[in-house]
């Protein structure tokens, strides 16, 4: 442990109670973690009683991976090292029938989610003029974050909208059940409500384990907060990590408070700050201490660099959004092949979504390579949606929605209008679509044609099914592609041959995707690869690491820059309504409080140098709108006090120019 520093040391070698560490941006979280469990199995602990709870998959396999390095040896076991939906599948596998659920229960994904949501809107006679499907998905997963049941969300509900939706929640999750699925949100939800109501499966849980290790804890949301609360109750060795100065993730239930209130929750906890800061230089650590110091509900720490001096950071203003992307490319152009630099050196992040269309088009202009992060993920395309959407029907042939998008592609002869008339027989019967497809009498009105092609696709639907028990999966899987003749179906739809090769190269990945899962167990099941590929997509809609390997400038919003560095980074737009955006202005308090994280945590990413952008004036509704610089330029360049008074003249001028317009349309 000669590496590591005063105060990782100190967390290193706490093995006993609660402890909790404080890890600010680039401060070695990740090194202290596991060296920490390395030293809990050096000190005796059996490995396969330390459980490590993470966020995403690829954490989870880098923790075993430099475990195992630290020790410097084989173990015959390793540490239960998984992300928090993961370890409970796991719970709910062993208990879910106490709750009446299936034990092989399916996990939905979010367009099955919405088609259970459009028909519990349905059946309780509500349009989706008032409220949408996906807006319902999305209300019911809030109420979920905060632990509540339909009963309990339909007393929380303050607006019409809501009091609907929590009416349409209780059908939502009663198809749910009746089907044996659940949803992300019930993985944590009714994980929770087993350690919670029954004690003898608390007992059994806790009990598999001596230690507790929670990464990112600043993420955490109510049952992740309740769920980690109960099973290290009865040992209390729980070490918790994280940064409440890097907490960014409000809007999908994280609770910055849980952080916050450790000591609290558990007294007799020791806390180690880690301050020492390995990326970024004492000019760039200066600006990041000044801004985060105006958020008062937080521990109270100071980033100190490593790395002394650098390059202080750069406010740029420019006269509209037009000019600042063109600058920021101008000058990133002219820094490449400076010192060896290249386009991957680079890294331009931003607020919104609608933000990169400009930098992009820069960029292409000027013949810089970039890449776009947080675009769509694999298991988005086309292609691989479709495969998966057959073997979700092999699995369960009453996935409506699965089957809707299979059901004629590729082309078999059930056009638009037999399948109409087949939902139309489903509805009036209230029985799924396959029910349908495999009754005579319910089919009777089709053109013969049509009726022979729906009981034809049915009888290879069976004939999957039947066969899937007694073959391995890959070879279900490679017999399917070659029965519906898909690589026919991409010649036809692709006509440029490297499009082509790309899309069947994706279904090449799934394949192999299932052929590691069936290497990897004694007993693999469909179902359970089909709730692999659901967890795999919902924690990690797409691997950053591998996508940032290419030589480009990355363009990424702030979100999806945490955890990542760059040497040279361009924080653009920090204006007021853009960052902090103009949601939180609108609520203050905590909002802009996350806000200022945000723009924290996008000052973090620099390692060598930062440069600060805004634009003057942006266009709105097709006319050039002049702005206000954001609040936390005032602060970085310590005149704070003077924000209220700029804001105060710019919605003046903002007042009179309405006016003014008003008067010219009069």
């Amino acid at each position: 442990m000669d590496g590591l520093n005063r105060s990782q040391r100190k967390a290193v070698e706490t093995l006993r109670g609660p402890l909790l560490v404080l890890a600010g941006a680039g401060s070695g979280k990740t090194r202290v973690v596991t060296f920490r469990i390395a030293n809990l199995i050096r000190n005796g602990v059996l490995p396969e009683r330390i459980l490590a709870v993470t966020f995403t998959n690829k954490a989870a396999t880098e923790m075993k991976q430099r475990v195992a390095e630290r020790l410097g040896r084989a173990l015959p076991k390793l540490p239960d090292v998984s992300t928090f939906h993961s370890h409970c599948v796991r719970i709910l596998k062993r208990h879910i029938q106490r709750l009446g659920y299936p034990p092989q229960f399916a996990i939905s994904d979010v367009g099955e989610q919405t088609a259970i949501a459009r028909d519990a809107l349905r059946k309780i006679k509500v349009s989706e003029a008032m409220v949408r499907p996906g807006d319902l998905v999305s209300l019911i997963s809030g109420w979920k974050s905060l632990s509540l049941r339909p009963q309990q969300a339909a007393a929380a509900a303050c607006s019409d909208k809501e009091h609907l939706a929590a009416a349409a929640y209780r059908r939502y999750q009663q198809t749910l059940k009746l089907r044996g699925m659940v949803d992300f949100d019930d993985l944590l939800l009714l994980t929770e409500e087993l350690l919670t109501d029954m004690p003898d499966v608390h007992r059994e849980e806790s009990g598999r384990y001596d230690h507790l290790l929670v990464d990112e804890y600043q993420d955490t949301n109510g049952p992740q907060y309740r769920i980690v609360s109960a099973l290290a109750r009865s040992h209390r060795n729980l070490c918790v990590v994280g940064d409440d100065d890097q907490s960014i993730y409000a809007w999908r239930g994280a609770e910055v408070r849980h952080i916050l209130n450790f000591k609290r929750d558990w007294p007799d906890a020791t806390v180690v700050y880690l301050e020492e800061n390995y990326r970024s230089t004492a000019a760039i650590l200066d600006v990041a201490n000044r801004v985060i110091a105006y958020n008062k509900q937080r521990h109270p720490k100071v980033l100190r660099a490593a790395r002394p001096g650098g390059e202080k950071p750069r406010i740029e203003q420019y006269e509209n959004e037009q000019a600042e992307a063109e600058g920021t490319v101008s000058d990133i152009r002219g820094r490449i092949g400076q010192r060896g630099l290249e386009p991957r050196d680079f890294a331009i992040l931003f607020r919104t979504n609608e933000q990169p269309r400009l930098f992009e088009t820069a960029l292409r202009q000027a013949k810089i390579p970039y890449v776009l992060i947080g675009s769509s993920s694999f298991y988005d395309r086309k292609e691989v949606r479709d495969i998966i959407a057959y073997l979700k029907v092999i699995d369960a042939p009453h996935d409506d929605t699965s089957l809707l998008r299979i059901i004629n592609t590729p082309p078999r002869g059930i056009g638009d209008r037999t399948v109409e008339w087949v939902m139309a027989r489903a509805s009036e019967q209230r029985i799924p679509i396959w029910e349908v497809l495999g009754r005579d009498d319910l089919l009777h009105g089709l053109s013969a044609a049509a009726s022979a092609a729906s009981r034809k696709f049915r009888a290879t639907i069976d004939r999957f099914r039947a066969q899937r028990a007694d073959r391995p999966l890959q070879t279900t899987l490679a017999e399917l592609l070659d029965e519906i003749a898909y690589q026919d179906e991409l010649r036809n739809l692709y006509p440029d041959a490297d499009e082509r090769d790309a899309r069947w190269n994706s279904v090449g990945h799934l394949m192999n995707a299932l052929v590691e899962f069936e290497q990897g167990r004694d007993d693999p099941r469909l179902r359970d690869f089909l709730n692999e590929l659901m967890l795999t997509t919902r924690e990690e809609p797409e691997d950053k690491e591998k996508r940032l390997r290419s030589n480009a400038v990355a363009l990424m919003t702030l979100h999806a820059a945490k955890g990542l560095e760059f040497p040279h980074t361009y924080l653009v737009g920090l204006e007021e309504g853009i960052l902090p955006h103009h949601r939180s202005v609108a609520i203050d308090g905590p909002a802009i409080d996350e806000e200022r994280r945000l723009c924290y945590v996008g000052i973090t990413r620099a390692q060598e140098r930062l440069t600060i952008s805004l634009a003057l004036t942006r266009m709105k509704w097709g006319k050039p709108r002049e702005t206000l610089p954001s609040r936390f330029i005032f602060e970085i360049i310590g005149q704070a006090e003077k924000f209220a008074e700029a804001a105060a003249r710019h919605a003046e001028k903002t007042k009179a120019g309405a006016g003014k317009t008003r008067g010219a349309k009069a």
